[in-house]
């Protein structure tokens, strides 16, 4: 896991994101850098990840990426701060987002979240000797295919106490499982297959 804030004082990009920071910078007209922050904090996110292996987002690395773009730091905080996609304290290898939105909701995200209690996992704390986190969000935008789950970058598509189950096992044996839809739809076509245009390549 990752140790205390202050440890990531001393936080600067590696080569490759400080070139991938300035060509982000470089997509905003002069004066207005500070429209890069939120792809910036991502990329901060996706390297303390790969340096520590947790995705979170330390305050002296908001204040690093505030810094870069003149940016004053509490406006950076705001933002890092008001979207789910970034995390202001460590979260575990895996991060369990499960939609609990009405849709979901409808179709049985109380199965997948009792499926993520009977593995050990709790809302909000890391679990399983920092493999999980779990979180209920709100809508994570693959209604048709609903209940789903994001998993770091995956979603995890119709699924079932079973099917969820499987997921997490799967992770907690090391192995990938297979991202989207758990019974074989292609995007969110309907159940069996699509109904018309089917000549269309």
């Amino acid at each position: 896991m990752s140790g205390t804030v202050t440890e990531f004082a001393d936080f600067r990009w590696t080569e490759a994101n400080r070139q991938e920071a300035e060509r982000i910078i470089g997509r905003y007209p002069k004066g207005r850098e500070a429209s890069a922050i939120m792809p910036l904090l991502w990329l901060a996110q996706y390297q303390m990840s790969a340096q520590t292996g947790v995705a979170w987002l330390p305050l002296p690395v908001i204040e690093f990426v505030a810094a870069q773009i003149g940016m004053p730091k509490i406006r950076a905080l705001e933002v890092a701060s008001f979207y789910t996609m970034y995390n202001l304290a460590p979260v575990g290898r895996f991060h369990v987002q499960v939609c609990g939105t009405t849709p979901c909701m409808l179709r049985g995200s109380d199965d997948v979240l009792r499926a993520c209690a009977d593995k050990g996992l709790k809302k909000g704390d890391v679990t399983n000797g920092g493999l999980f986190t779990l979180t209920e969000v709100e809508c994570l935008g693959a209604c048709a295919n609903a209940p789903m789950v994001q998993i770091n970058d995956d979603n995890y598509e119709d699924l079932t106490y079973e099917s969820m189950t499987a997921i997490l096992d799967a992770l907690i044996a090391g192995k990938t499982p297979k991202a989207g839809s758990q019974i074989g739809r292609t995007a969110s076509c309907p159940e069996g297959g699509p109904t018309t245009l089917k000549d269309v390549a």
